[in-house]
């Protein structure tokens, strides 16, 4: 039965038998954590052979014949421009390789933008009262990037084939003021939605009142398909810009931190050409040029883009048995009892639940106090301040099988518990459940 529609009686009765359980699970002395997206050793170790590409034997130049030891390269080799080109299905020409991390190119360019302005525009930190829209629930970094900048984050639903478009739309015409969206168009972090041809149709065809209105394409989960066989490739963006006549409105990332190493992978930005000139332009200031000698390694090791499909196969033969657990306990513990819901993922590296109202900041206690740790509840909107306190964002992939069982488990009986409080509250007689209540 639905706890909904349950007595007063009922729920006590619900609760008592779930604090019994949870206290069974709290003498478990767990100590696991389901918080953050890391891959796995066992994941890190399908890239282990990529240390052997290159070594003191090794041809050390380029195609191009770039001495990849030396200074220079600002765009990167051509190997790790096409490699990149090939995840996201722009062209090599299009894209400036990074070092490890595409939030480390986000920030460098909205710092850009803040100081010097965008082609010629006035700097952002000259406009009053800036804005920048945040499909919720989305990524925390995301948001904490341009709430260090001073922009007010203006939320937008996300909807089952991505964010309210009609919202956006709107909103970007009418208000010169709002620079930028952030976007992760597949396998949407936290909800895993993969954004509709039409939806990436009508982004590529907004008509912002702002000239230097940006998107911020963060397109990380490119190659993370759980079930390869069915994925389905985004459109283009970038071509879609450009047909649509606004070449410059969209910056796309990408890295390969999740299919090799997270701490050295290789990012980066594809973008307009007068986009890609003004970014030389600046960066040329900050660095001579990028670590060459690991954009080799890792065109080397994967070779093309079927060599990279191949190797990210591996990684969801790896992956998909730990989504597929989680989901079927959920599914087994809570289906009945209307105490929540979730997504059901086909790729990306997380899960997007969401208690009853008034419930998530509850169950992450409840979990955190019996050895299992989760994001904190209201990460996944903007300034952490979910206005509902209902969605977690769970992390499977670090996690082993055998960790999953009991760390979820704890999950859904603390989830049932939290509906169960926040239920009998507003009931007639909740009092007589306080002195039952877990502290």
């Amino acid at each position: 039965m639905r706890y909904q529609e349950m007595s007063q009686r009922e729920l006590q009765r619900e609760y008592r038998k779930l604090s019994a359980a949870y206290r069974e699970m709290e003498q478990q002395g767990l100590h696991l954590d389901l918080s953050r997206g890391k891959p796995s050793p066992e994941q890190l170790e399908l890239s282990r052979k990529m240390l052997d590409e290159v070594n003191s034997g090794s041809v050390l130049d380029s195609v191009d014949g770039t001495d990849c030891r030396n200074y220079g390269g600002l765009d990167g080799i051509p190997e790790a421009k096409a490699l990149l080109a090939g995840m996201v299905g722009c062209r090599p020409e299009q894209v400036i390789v990074g070092g490890n991390s595409s939030l480390t190119l986000m920030f460098d360019i909205l710092s850009h933008a803040m100081i010097d302005g965008l082609l010629g525009g006035t700097p952002w930190c000259q406009v009053p009262d800036r804005k920048f829209l945040c499909p919720v629930p989305g990524y925390d970094r995301h948001f904490a990037m341009t709430e260090h900048f001073g922009f007010e984050l203006v939320p937008v639903p996300m909807l089952p084939d991505g964010p309210d478009m009609n919202l956006v739309e709107r909103l970007v015409r009418e208000d010169a003021s709002i620079k930028g969206i952030w976007c992760v168009p597949k396998y949407q972090n936290p909800t895993g939605v993969v954004f509709s041809h039409e939806v990436v149709k009508r982004f590529a065809n907004l008509k912002p009142a702002a000239k230097d209105f940006r998107i911020f394409w963060d397109n990380a989960y490119c190659v993370h398909d759980l079930y390869p066989e069915d994925a389905e490739p985004l459109p283009d963006i970038l071509s879609l810009c450009e047909q649509a006549g606004s070449p410059d409105l969209v910056y796309e990332f990408c890295s390969t931190s999740k299919a090799a190493f997270p701490g050295a992978g290789i990012s980066g930005v594809a973008a307009s050409a007068a986009n890609l000139i003004e970014l030389r332009r600046v960066w040329k200031f900050a660095t001579i040029g990028p670590d060459k000698l690991n954009q080799l390694r890792q065109a080397r090791f994967f070779r093309n883009t079927a060599g990279l499909k191949a190797h990210m196969a591996r990684h969801a033969d790896l992956l998909r048995p730990k989504f597929e657990r989680v989901e079927a306990i959920l599914k087994e513990d809570l289906a009945r009892s209307g105490a929540g819901s979730w997504t059901e993922p086909k790729g990306g590296y997380f899960i997007s639940f969401n208690t009853l109202p008034g419930c998530a900041a509850r169950t992450v206690e409840l979990c955190k106090k019996a050895g299992v740790k989760f994001t904190p509840a209201g990460a996944t909107w903007p300034c952490g301040r979910d206005p509902e306190d209902r969605n977690i964002r769970l992390a499977p992939s670090y996690a082993s099988l055998e960790e999953i069982e009991p760390a979820v488990r704890l999950f859904t009986i603390c989830v049932r518990l939290a509906a169960l409080e926040s239920l009998a509250s507003m009931q007639v007689g909740s009092a007589d459940m306080e002195g039952e209540r877990i502290a």
